[in-house]
């Protein structure tokens, strides 16, 4: 399997190039050059796979000959090694949930496989590799496990002051050995520009040999279809689910949109999204117009320019039509989230946390316009790391897990930094380059 740039100035490449590129040289997303379809005897015995064999099946063609089999067998066990469950909300609605794994987020699947690839991978090198990440809250949690102590791999994450939940604000900044925080005072878009910045800077490059774990990066955003496949084992409607994903840089979705497209039967995408509704507003009038992220209850989602979305308009053709097809968005107010969490709470006993709520309410809206179908939501994130939030709805407080307990206690460590191109290009030369 090659990969692409989607600005189309750049040279193909493999699965390892491309996880090491992170981004192409002519500032592009990578893309495979196709979609693997997948085997519908594979589909049809579903039931009978365990999560290690979803994992090979799916990302094999993806990997190509880059990682040897025995290799990529023990990746993809290591990557699932936590459970996955469907569960009954109502009737009709299901939540998908993501936050069993370490860092108590659906980022956990991503970072992991991308992470013991670049572990591989960095074995074959004799320098090490600068990883680089922007955060909204969750990614760099993920990132930050998945990386911890791996040879030959620093890992640098920017996050925007005063905008992610103290739980997230932990897990990003009390790692140590070779993971770095740094809190930009902005927002996660100021985060995403001084990354780009730096892939853009040529003697950054040629002074320091950088990838990225955002979900531009194959290896984070492709492994994001395993457990879609996961879900589809469990699914026991009499039709293909619609899916409510909550969506900020669009990755998740993506990687959703892409095993449809390889044959997992998919009803219908929501992009469920809050007041940072760049798509949504798109699907309606069909002007795609970037704005800057305003702050929400669900703050891993306040993303202005979704760097993903160009690979889903790629993937039906860039005709809006055929995409509006298959995709939906649907836009939840702070109000509404909260009053979300509120009702699903006092009507199921079922707690939800403010990413998932949004996707809760946008599928069930769109089952109230469409009667006969029914589906579940990706519930992202635990609920204990938007307490702030979750409490306000319920009304009471959330019991802590015991995890979360002895990281409270741990001591933040961050470089506090301008939103400066030339203050964190000096960071990153004065400490990484060789």
């Amino acid at each position: 399997m090659n990969y692409f740039s989607l600005n189309q100035q750049s040279p193909k490449v493999d699965f390892r190039a491309a996880t090491l590129l992170g981004q192409a040289p002519d500032k592009g997303l990578y893309f495979p050059e196709y979609i693997p379809s997948i085997n519908p005897d594979f589909l049809t015995s579903l039931d009978d796979q365990t999560p290690s064999s979803i994992g090979f099946e799916i990302m094999k063609p993806f990997v190509g000959d880059c990682i040897p089999a025995a290799d990529l067998q023990r990746i993809v066990t290591e990557t699932l090694s936590f459970p996955v469950p469907l569960v009954n909300v109502t009737d009709k609605i299901a939540s998908l949930e993501l936050y069993h794994g370490p860092t108590l987020a659906f980022k956990d699947v991503g970072a992991r496989f991308m992470s013991r690839c670049l572990g591989y991978f960095a074995q074959e090198r004799t320098g090490r590799v600068l990883v680089l990440v922007a955060t909204s809250g969750d990614t760099g949690g993920a990132v930050a496990d998945g990386f911890y102590d791996v040879d030959g791999v620093d890992v640098v994450i920017l996050y925007p002051s005063g905008k992610v939940s103290p739980v997230q604000e932990k897990q990003l900044t009390t790692y140590g050995k070779n993971i770095h925080a740094i809190e930009v005072m902005d927002d996660f878009d100021a985060c995403q520009r001084m990354v780009k910045m730096a892939f853009a800077d040529d003697e950054i490059r040629s002074l320091v040999f950088l990838t990225s774990a955002n979900s531009i990066n194959v290896a984070r955003w492709l492994p994001q279809q395993l457990y879609y496949f996961m879900a589809m084992q469990q699914w026991k409607g009499e039709h293909p689910p619609v899916i409510s994903v909550p969506s900020g840089n669009f990755g998740n979705i993506c990687a959703g949109l892409m095993a449809a497209a390889g044959g997992l039967p998919i009803a219908h995408f929501i992009a469920a999204v809050n007041a940072n509704a760049v798509v949504y507003n798109y699907l309606q009038t069909g002007d795609y117009i970037v704005s800057k992220a305003v702050p929400t209850h669900s703050n891993a989602m306040d993303v202005g320019d979704p760097s993903n979305f160009g690979r889903i308009l790629h993937i039906f053709g860039n005709s809006l039509p055929h995409l509006k097809n298959h995709l939906s968005s649907d836009s939840i107010s702070d109000k509404e989230t909260i009053a979300t969490i509120q009702s699903v709470f006092e009507a199921t006993g079922y707690i939800v946390d403010p990413h998932g709520a949004v996707a809760y309410l946008a599928l069930d809206r769109y089952i109230q316009q469409h009667p006969t179908t029914s589906g579940f939501f990706l519930e992202t994130a635990h609920p204990i790391k938007f307490p702030a939030a979750v409490e306000l709805g319920i009304g009471k407080p959330l019991e802590m897990p015991e995890q979360v307990k002895q990281l409270m206690h741990k001591e933040k460590a961050a470089v506090k930094m301008q939103p400066d191109a030339a203050a964190f290009k000096k960071y990153v030369l004065d400490r990484f380059s060789h």
